[in-house]
């Protein structure tokens, strides 16, 4: 058999800036909900929220160049993706190459929070940072929280709340010209379901790198607990994410078309018997672009429902 081509450098980078299919879905994700929100309160803003997203992307996107920063420097000996070993040892990719691709990007989000801090304020600066400090602790810093198994609350909290109040805010912000926002009650709870599915697909990597975590020493669920923990954790968020839409109906605040979402139900139900059944770790890599893409297409019907109301 013939020996596998390494990437060419132009294509490893776009790989890492996309890596590995996820990081514009998941980002855009929590985008979307606000989006939906701000259009039913009427503080829809395009500029402001593109602004947002392409902000949140630059730092999430930073945070998987410090992961794979990491895994290279730490755990040279982990070959958890050997593409990125060959390019170290062929020198299309290199250690200072990385730091520097998150300079770059945090340098980009900064520029970008900037300008939105003349629209929003201090506030806008400060959540950047707050950010931009949870995109890098994931796998750097003196103590990584993925390796401690706290990246599901936290990519919860930030994905669910975090992300989707700082879309919504720069909108209100925008549309009210300098003075004061009153973010309504429901911008606290609409994201959970998103988050579930963007959580989704970290613990879809989580399983499928059990081994590899395990020999740097990180103490993820799945590695802590047990694969049958995660599965069961994947399957309950699935869960969850499929019965806030029916709960939103149920008690009056939406119409039926927040139940648009349930249209992705038969995705999911595969993804989550593949993630239930399947062992080989060559059969668990595409279900992480496909489970980001579910959260996508969730999020987008879901910010229609959401929406529908004012229209």
């Amino acid at each position: 058999m013939g020996e596998t081509l390494a990437p060419s450098r132009r294509d490893l980078w776009v790989q890492l800036l996309v890596y590995p299919g996820h990081t514009l879905p998941t980002a855009a994700a929590p985008v979307l909900v606000a989006a939906g929100l701000a259009w039913r309160d009427h503080v829809f803003a395009l500029t402001p929220l593109l602004l947002a997203f392409l902000g949140s992307w630059l730092i999430h996107v930073a945070g998987v160049f410090t992961d794979n920063l990491e895994l290279l420097r730490r755990h040279p000996d982990v070959h958890e993706h050997p593409e990125l070993t060959q390019a170290m040892r062929d020198g299309s990719l290199t250690l200072a190459g990385l730091r520097a691709a998150v300079a770059i990007c945090l340098g980009l989000a900064l520029v970008i929070g900037l300008y939105l801090t003349r629209i929003g304020g201090m506030g806008v600066i400060l959540l950047g940072i707050f950010g931009s400090a949870v995109s890098i602790g994931y796998a750097g810093g003196p103590v990584p929280y993925a390796k401690r198994g706290l990246a599901d609350l936290v990519f919860f909290v930030m994905f669910g709340l975090v992300a989707v109040a700082g879309a919504y805010y720069i909108q209100a912000a925008a549309v009210a010209g300098g003075h004061s926002v009153v973010l309504p009650r429901a911008l606290f709870m609409v994201g959970w379901p998103s988050a579930a599915l963007v959580t989704c697909v970290l613990i879809i990597d989580d399983i499928r790198d059990h081994e590899f975590d395990q020999a740097k020493g990180w103490r993820t669920p799945a590695v802590r607990f047990g694969m049958a923990w995660s599965r069961n954790e994947f399957t309950t968020l699935v869960v969850f994410a499929y019965c806030w839409p029916i709960a939103m109906w149920l008690a009056g605040g939406c119409g039926r078309v927040v139940l648009l979402p349930l249209l992705t139900l038969p995705t999911a139900y595969q993804i989550t018997r593949t993630i239930r059944s399947e062992t080989e770790r060559e059969h668990l890599v595409p279900l992480t672009p496909r489970m980001s893409t579910l959260a996508l297409v969730y999020s987008l019907l879901f910010a229609v429902g959401l929406a529908w109301r004012s229209a």
